[in-house]
């Protein structure tokens, strides 16, 4: 019996995981609304323009999404709109301080503005988040490298 009750729990770890969005922080499987996925898509084929318009209308209709405003300052900072990419962040962290993409993306945006030790704190942070490690801890700590040795 405690056998079945362990394989549950790894097999909904791994259903959690793999659900997981890049740059969002909820595991929910709640449907997403039409112009966050389309911002997603935006994203991925690089139309941050159009991305910025999609994820407004979702803040828009739900101001405390943080994936939604994580995004918003990931198609800033890729447009160098720093200062908009950093409110951006801001809001998500306001709402949700433990997001895992809003906490690497800033730390990217501090290494792009030539900020290590903030980019470090966010490296710091990521490694509370994450207690078991995460995508977005390895993916900092690797730009963290890079721009050291730079």
């Amino acid at each position: 019996m405690v056998r079945r009750g362990v394989i549950a729990f790894i097999v909904s770890v791994a259903f959690v995981s793999t659900a997981m969005a890049a740059g969002s922080s909820s595991s929910s499987t709640q449907r997403k609304s039409v112009d966050y996925e389309m911002g997603i898509q935006a994203i991925k084929v690089a139309h941050y323009e159009k991305a910025l318009s999609l994820f407004g209308s979702v803040v828009e209709a739900e101001p405390d999404n943080a994936d939604a405003w994580n995004y918003i300052g990931f198609s800033n900072r890729k447009l160098y709109r720093y200062g908009d990419a950093l409110g951006a962040y801001n809001k998500a962290l306001a709402i949700d301080p433990d997001h895992r993409g809003a906490n690497e993306y800033l730390g990217e945006l501090y290494l792009q503005t030539d900020e290590l030790e903030k980019a470090r704190e966010r490296l710091n942070r990521l490694d509370d988040i994450c207690t078991f490690g995460c995508e977005e801890f390895d993916d900092l700590k690797a730009a963290i490298e890079a721009y050291e040795i730079r």
